[in-house]
């Protein structure tokens, strides 16, 4: 009988620790108040997981714990009623604090407190999200090559900041074509990475730094470099899209060793040289990301670096020529979700310049690659 008795009272005071939400439909839910943003209001139950209501469908509300309080520009802790079109926070050191209902724009658990306070001030081994892309391709018989594209991308965002680092890089051989062996040649042998910080000055406007490194075996590409900076407008910013808009201004270096002299006299009586060059440089372009669907998203950039200064482009011994270099980078792809931590990418890069460096054989104005394989995500 004392059992009994004692299931009975702990049955009944369950529903009174637990937070209450009135309807105005007569409805009447019991959970644990999440969070709203004075429009929904989440409540956690047991019967039905999270639920999510209309901020004004809510007749009355009450917690029976602590609730973070945003209305008016204020903010109050403390056990949360309604009383008619006023809501009440019981705090521990100003007493009752009253406010309109519809003022308020924050409602946190302790617990979303917490994880909202971790946002604005995430360590540096936190808030990464990123993948892994790789890419493989092996032929045989009439052919034999080999073809190897890794990449790289990681993205940790803060409340009003983001740090952007990637790398991408191809290599690829072949050793017999139309049945011939041949030496084994390299094909394709290229790489570039960079690093970019944005830091918001209002919600629409952000600086950035950015520093992009490129190197080409086949073009005798040993570094090129950009360091720039600017400011940025966030023209589109919702859950789904985002485009920013950018410009500033950047520094730019490149050397180039062993380039072949156009001649025609064949090695080794035509001339090689090296070559370096430094210039100043506009920065404009754009970043675009949306999300297409539940598993697929498109990512787009472009960046173009109109020179200020002009520059001879010229090999040892010729007429100078000095033009206005123009350079460019565009790149798109598309990383579609096969599970939680693996999917497959598709990606498209043109890095583009105006006036490339006289050799032979001759540098062609755009370095085109297309690829393709699998994405291994992660998010920290």
């Amino acid at each position: 009988m004392r059992r009994f008795l004692v299931g009975i009272l702990v049955s009944l005071a369950i529903p009174a620790l637990a937070d209450q939400v009135a309807l105005k439909n007569g409805d009447h839910l019991t959970g644990s108040i999440t969070k709203s943003d004075g429009k929904t209001l989440v409540l956690k139950t047991d019967y039905a997981g999270d639920l999510t209501i209309k901020f004004d469908a809510i007749q009355s509300l009450s917690s029976s714990g602590d609730l973070h309080v945003t209305a008016s520009g204020k903010t109050a802790v403390g056990p949360v009623t309604t009383s008619g079109d006023q809501l009440e926070i019981a705090t521990k050191t100003a007493g009752t604090v009253e406010a309109p209902i519809s003022s308020v724009t924050v409602l946190r658990s302790p617990a979303e407190e917490a994880a909202y306070q971790k946002a604005l001030h995430p360590g540096w081994a936190e808030g990464w999200a990123g993948g892994f892309n790789l890419g493989f391709a092996l032929t045989a018989g009439n052919s034999e090559t080999k073809n190897l594209n890794i990449g790289f991308n990681a993205v940790r965002t803060g409340f009003h900041d983001k740090l952007t680092l990637y790398e991408t890089s191809i290599y690829s051989t072949t050793g017999k074509l139309a049945l011939e062996p041949i030496p084994t040649q390299t094909t394709a042998n290229s790489n570039a990475g960079g690093i970019r910080y944005d830091r918001d000055f209002v919600p629409r406007v952000f600086g950035f730094v950015s520093g992009d490194f490129f190197n080409n075996a086949l073009q005798n590409l040993d570094l090129r470099y950009i360091l720039g900076g600017g400011i940025g407008f966030h023209a589109i910013k919702t859950p789904n899209t985002t485009l920013d808009l950018l410009a500033g201004i950047n520094y730019t270096h490149e050397s180039f060793s062993d380039l072949v002299e156009p001649n025609p006299l064949p090695p080794p009586d035509n001339i090689t040289y090296n070559k370096s060059d430094s210039t100043s440089a506009l920065t404009v372009g754009d970043n675009f990301t949306h999300k297409m669907g539940k598993n697929s998203t498109l990512t787009q950039s472009f960046l173009l670096y109109p020179s200020f200064s002009q520059t001879n482009i010229a090999f040892p011994g010729d007429t100078p020529n000095n033009v206005h270099v123009l350079r460019g980078i565009f790149n798109i792809g598309t990383i579609t979700k096969l599970n939680n931590w693996l999917g497959w990418q598709l990606s498209f890069t043109d890095v583009f310049d105006n006036h490339p460096l006289a050799s032979t054989p001759p540098i062609e104005r755009n370095d085109i690659t297309l690829s393709t394989g699998l994405n291994f995500s992660f998010k920290r």
